[in-house]
């Protein structure tokens, strides 16, 4: 019991911090009233009428009218999708009012392991941003169709969610709980042994049977659906829908739907951002963008608010954040206006010290001096050529069928699309004009040399090779490219600088983005990360290509658990058979 905040809180002894003259939103009414907040330390002393928590010695702030929101919350989000380090990215959420996110840390457990991962959280504790770990469920995300830097058995799971800042586990695969991976259930089984854990989906095209057994095997929230139709879904059915705006799936305004106008209870419903490129970080903002697209649909300003704060502590069984209330956790966020056109985020507190001001930080993470085990992971157990890249013909053929995985442009979902291609010297040849690039994947672990070899069409490059070393969910070197020459030399440019992404055209490296950090990320400020991202960016769109962040979706596309094709150093996933398949169907003549 902290026996001052009882004395703040019972008016015997002045606060340290009062905010007055604002609006308050109370989370727990849906109601905006005038008032302000007392701080105590990391915590807060009393909300509304708080004149009397004023002494000698508090700093008292006039909030002049602005509304005083609890600190927002991203329960599902990977911050390795920003390419940003954690602590440049503690600096860019903070200053758009989130204090807390809800993160599994998946990429780097993946590159490096439980002992990255930990790396991790301890660099973050130099920072304000509140980081509660939800424990990956699974590292490989599909152990038999991919080669990855560590592995998570159910052990070393039991053991990560011992750890105080762990609320659960993440990413359960529907269809491996369909088919009962024992694993994964024996994880399952932990969680529901223990005391405020929880267990998070990935339910991708969910429903009926197949929804209500993940839902009985423990699954409490989803993040995953697309449509409003699917937000109800979960919703009936006891899983708390995360509703999504990231930069590659951009989805938010038609879950919404499942709401505006509607009266519907949205407890169970929280907004997430899932994966957030630095470029739209940078240039539009976090959680706060978010609520400007719910406010802008029509949610009501307070049931907006609550979707970024109780609503989410609430998904993980959270008691102290989320909320203004006496003994709550002084995450603290001031907003200029309750519509889309004046909603914007002017200072932030977290756990009572005050990190934004006006919109300027007033706080600065140096970069970390990082683990070895963070560091020098990009390795090649054979030499990459370009005859590395070549699909052999069958004997004699002069023309084939093959299959081509093409993005939608809008999400990185791949569809398959028959298209007959040349053989020329015994290999297949892609054809631009059909809009048929070449796309493999190299393993980079120095584990067994592995390159897996398709078709990929959708993004419409007219020359060279891009190259990454982000790949969900293994982070492989994935590179796609209308020639054999250009994508070797991505390819081996990467391993050599760590890691990073990259665009190679007519035997040049045109445009490079260097990922030191698990050959994930990068300590650049996110400001400083999002200028090179965007030359890339527009260097790849003058050669034709119309995704407009074309290293993201290739990141997913060798995603074996996103529909419904994929890329791995395995080979060419059929990702609703889970097997390797010849991109090759048959000979034309």
């Amino acid at each position: 019991m902290d026996k001052r905040l009882l004395a703040v809180a019972g008016g015997k002894e002045p606060a340290d911090v009062v905010i007055i003259g604002g609006q308050v939103v109370n989370v727990y009414t849906g109601e905006v009233y005038p008032g302000g907040v007392a701080i105590c330390g990391q915590s807060i002393a009393a909300v509304g009428d708080v004149d009397y928590a004023i002494g000698e010695g508090t700093q008292v702030i006039d909030a002049q009218g602005a509304f005083i929101t609890p600190g927002f919350i991203d329960g599902h989000i990977h911050p390795e999708s920003s390419d940003l380090a954690i602590r440049p990215f503690a600096e860019a959420v903070l200053k758009h009012g989130t204090t807390s996110i809800m993160t599994d840390l998946h990429e780097i457990g993946v590159v490096s392991g439980i002992e990255g991962i930990e790396a991790v959280l301890a660099e973050n504790e130099a920072t304000d941003l509140n980081l509660y770990f939800v424990v990956p469920s699974h590292v490989p995300f599909s152990p038999a169709l991919e080669t990855s830097g560590a592995s998570f058995d159910p052990g070393i799971i039991r053991e990560a969610l011992k750890r105080p800042d762990a609320v659960g586990i993440s990413e359960c695969v529907g269809p491996y709980i369909l088919a009962d991976f024992p694993d994964l259930m024996e994880s399952l089984d932990d969680v529901a042994g223990m005391k405020g854990k929880t267990a998070q989906g990935h339910l991708v095209e969910m429903r009926g049977p197949d929804l209500n057994k993940c839902v009985a095997a423990g699954v409490s929230t989803c993040h995953e659906a697309l449509s409003a139709e699917e937000i109800l879904d979960r919703a009936r059915t006891g899983v708390h829908a995360m509703l999504r705006e990231s930069s590659a799936a951009r989805t938010l305004a038609q879950q919404l739907d499942a709401i505006v106008g509607k009266d519907i209870d949205t407890s169970m419903m929280s907004i997430v951002t899932d994966d957030l490129h630095c470029c739209d970080l940078a240039a539009t903002g976090h959680l706060d963008h978010h609520l400007k697209i719910a406010l802008e649909k029509g949610v009501p300003f307070a049931k907006a608010i609550q979707m970024v704060t109780i609503n989410a502590a609430r998904a993980f069984e959270l008691t102290d954040v989320g909320a203004l209330a006496p003994g709550k956790r002084a995450d603290i966020a001031l907003v200029a206006g309750d519509t889309a056109e004046t909603f914007e985020v002017v200072s932030v507190w977290s756990r009572g010290k005050q990190v934004v001001d006006h919109g300027s930080m007033l706080v600065h993470y140096e970069p970390a001096q990082h683990d070895p085990c963070l560091l020098g992971t990009t390795t090649l157990l054979n030499p990459i050529t370009a005859d590395s890249f070549k699909i052999a013909a069958p004997a004699g053929a002069k023309r084939v069928k093959v299959t081509c995985m093409d993005t939608l442009p809008w999400i990185p979902i791949t569809q398959p699309r028959e298209v007959e291609l040349e053989c020329v010297d015994g290999y297949v040849a892609c054809d631009v004009a059909q809009d048929v690039l070449y796309i493999a994947q190299v393993e980079r672990y120095g584990k067994n040399g592995n390159v897996g070899k398709a078709f990929m069409g959708g993004f419409h490059m007219t020359s060279g090779a891009i190259a990454s070393s982000v790949g969900h969910d293994n982070h492989n070197v994935i590179v796609m490219g209308t020639n054999f020459e250009d994508m070797a030399m991505a390819v081996n440019h990467l391993i050599e600088i760590g890691g990073g992404q990259c665009l190679v055209d007519g035997g040049e490296v045109v445009e490079c983005v260097s990922y030191p950090v698990c050959g994930l990320l990068s300590d650049l400020s996110c400001e400083e990360l999002a200028a090179q991202k965007d030359k890339l960016n527009a260097a790849c769109a003058e050669r034709g290509c119309i995704i407009g962040i074309p290293f993201m979706f290739l990141s997913f596309i060798c995603l074996a658990a996103l529909p419904a094709l994929a890329i791995t150093d395995h080979g060419f996933v059929n990702v609703m058979t889970l097997q390797v398949e010849d991109p090759v169907k048959e000979v034309v003549e």
